[in-house]
């Protein structure tokens, strides 16, 4: 071999270490592996710490609060150490009532959302009625805005002496409809068809239309063609039915506002009250929580039966785009009212109730005189009995948000190994069972677990501080977090971060520069979503808030208790401002100050 072509050229200094022929020099393979052994062992004590975290936040809380119906004895509750007397309670009396009245309303609120979400769905993918866009724009503000803050808005209008009635229009028969289960359904079906809306028209974006055109050869009416389409669709119309039941019966928004107005209890609020008046009766609270995830779990079994021995497979290298339908004038019109009419009941009618009542002095006061103003607003931040639940959950959103982003990029890495060992399968489930529990349960648990003697002889004084309400925040936020996450991290390649390895990078300088850039947007967005979650949260607010330091839920419910109808309407408008403004805000740092090849990623030219 003619070694001249290895050596340095003249006048070059020979190079320091192991020349490229020298068997002393590793290969490039050995390099990666070996910088990728050190960086597993620094990164032991960190997977330590995260699955200690993990298991203190999401699993202990849960499991010990769980496993009280079956032994009351064990956590000094009862002195049964085997026993279902919680079940035959939980299954008895006004419990019974509230788990009966949350089956029905879950069904009829999953059924009708699926079908008004189909029927968007439709209109926004397959047509060009009018009204698509903004449909689009209040999507995800609905699928932010908590159901409680829907409900109030819908009361202020429709309440005795509220804005309706001091606007002098007859609204009895719409009052009676509302404080009932016609009005419950409907604030549950207003908070479900978002979910069935994006579940069918994901679908219905990769059904090509040449199953319409073959029914309409063969002589088909255009009734036929959408009976096809309808039972093409069935995979996500049953998802769509069994996510919008799982959400309508663990929703608390609704059982605690509209729900306790009514005097038609649900199985949160039952759970509520469990645990928060006394006797309080953990054993009972925990029952309600395993009915609640055996109805979901039943929702989900009768979804798979639905389904079995039948084959929806319509996707294939042939599939065509289907071309948008143009309708006729008569039905571009139609098809913009039915946009409109649910724009205006989802969006606009309790938009409108918050905003007015806000604005409105006196109200919930006969005896003061009514007036339109900014008085209400002036309160708000001028008292702290109003500011400051304002000034606390913003700074428990800041927070949770980046605590539980944190966490959720280390969920989601493991998670989107390629290689799943067991640990990683367990952190699967129990992110998956985390997301099915209702925030009531969570709250529960909590208050249970760290209320228990055994935490005061391990030195751990949670109980009632805003330590552990941090804690909990981060426990409902994080499962949410990790499975957007998800997704974004499976599609980096192995090959990228050992290509950064190979060229002498480390783990850190490998995640800066080589996985951030990838992941810094659905982050940003992740973030964004935690923290508007963390700022409008009810349950767990509601259980755990430490004394003297109301959340903005627990204020504003104070508010409205004490009739101050205009404060806590007002309490409402500015947290969704700010909310509001902190997703304008860092979007627009990001676009400002990310550099501009992470801003390149994803687009489409």
């Amino acid at each position: 071999m003619d070694t001249t072509l290895l050596a340095p050229p003249p006048g070059a200094a020979a190079p320091a270490g192991p020349s490229v022929g020298d068997p002393a020099a590793p290969a490039p393979s050995l390099l990666v592996r070996a910088r990728a052994g050190a960086d597993r062992h620094g990164g032991g004590v960190a997977r330590t710490v995260f699955w200690l975290l993990v298991v203190g936040i999401l699993v202990t809380p849960i499991l010990v609060f769980l496993l009280v119906a079956f032994s009351p004895a064990m956590f000094g509750q009862g002195t049964e150490w085997f026993t279902l007397s919680s079940f035959t309670t939980a299954l008895s009396g006004t419990f019974l009532v509230a788990l009966q009245n949350t089956v029905i309303v879950g069904v009829v609120a999953a059924v009708v959302s699926a079908g008004v979400g189909f029927g968007l769905a439709w209109l926004v993918e397959r047509t060009d009625a009018p009204g698509r866009r903004a449909w689009r724009a209040c999507l995800f503000v609905l699928l932010l805005a908590p159901s409680y803050l829907i409900a109030l808005g819908w009361q202020r209008l429709f309440e005795v002496g509220g804005i309706l009635d001091l606007l002098h229009i007859p609204i009895e028969p719409g009052r009676s409809l509302l404080y009932g289960p016609v009005g419950i359904i409907g604030i549950l079906t207003v908070k479900g068809v978002p979910f069935a809306y994006l579940v069918i028209a994901n679908a219905l974006r990769g059904l090509g239309d040449e199953y319409e055109h073959a029914v309409r050869v063969h002589g088909g009416t255009r009734r036929d063609a959408v009976r096809i389409v309808v039972t093409l669709l069935t995979p996500a119309v049953w998802s769509a039915v069994a996510i919008v039941f799982a959400e309508a019966i663990s929703d608390y928004g609704v059982a605690s506002t509209l729900s306790a107005a009514s005097h038609f209890p649900l199985a949160t609020f039952a759970l509520y009250d469990a645990v928060q008046n006394f006797p309080v009766q953990f054993p009972v609270a925990s029952a309600i929580s395993w009915i609640l995830l055996a109805l979901v779990v039943a929702a989900l079994f009768a979804q798979s039966a639905a389904l079995r021995g039948r084959s929806f497979r319509t996707f294939g290298g042939r599939t065509r785009p289907a071309l948008r339908r143009r309708l006729s004038p008569w039905s571009k019109v139609g098809g913009g009212l039915a946009i409109l009419v649910a724009l205006v009941v989802m969006v606009g009618i309790p938009a409108f109730g918050a905003a007015s009542a806000s604005l409105m002095t006196g109200l919930g006061n006969a005896l003061s005189p009514h007036t339109w103003s900014i008085d209400n607003y002036t309160r708000v931040l001028g008292s702290p009995q109003l500011r400051d639940p304002l000034a606390f959950s913003f700074g428990q959103g800041l927070i949770v948000a980046s605590i539980a982003t944190v966490l959720a990029v280390a969920c989601a890495r493991m998670l989107s190994q390629a290689r799943a060992g067991a640990a990683t399968r367990v952190l699967d489930f129990v992110l998956l069972a985390a997301v099915a529990l209702p925030g009531i349960v969570f709250a529960a648990g909590y208050i249970f677990t760290y209320n228990l003697p055994i935490m005061n002889t391990l030195g751990i004084h949670f109980y009632g501080t805003s330590t552990l309400l941090t804690l909990a925040y981060v426990a409902t936020t994080l499962p949410t977090g990790s499975r957007s996450l998800v997704g974004s991290m499976s599609q980096l390649q192995q090959s990228m971060a050992e290509a950064s390895r190979a060229h002498g990078g480390g783990g850190l300088r490998t995640w800066l520069t080589v996985v951030v850039p990838v992941i810094a947007r659905p982050v940003l967005s992740a973030w964004q979503l935690l923290f508007v979650a963390t700022l409008l949260e009810l349950p767990i607010s509601q259980l755990l808030y430490p004394p003297g330091s109301p959340p903005l839920a627990v204020g504003i419910e104070k508010a409205l208790s004490n009739y101050d109808f205009g404060g806590g309407t007002a309490m409402q408008v500015i947290a969704i401002a700010i909310a509001l403004a902190v997703v304008g805000a860092t979007s627009l740092l990001y676009t400002l100050l990310a550099p501009r090849g992470w801003k390149q990623i994803g687009r489409t030219s």
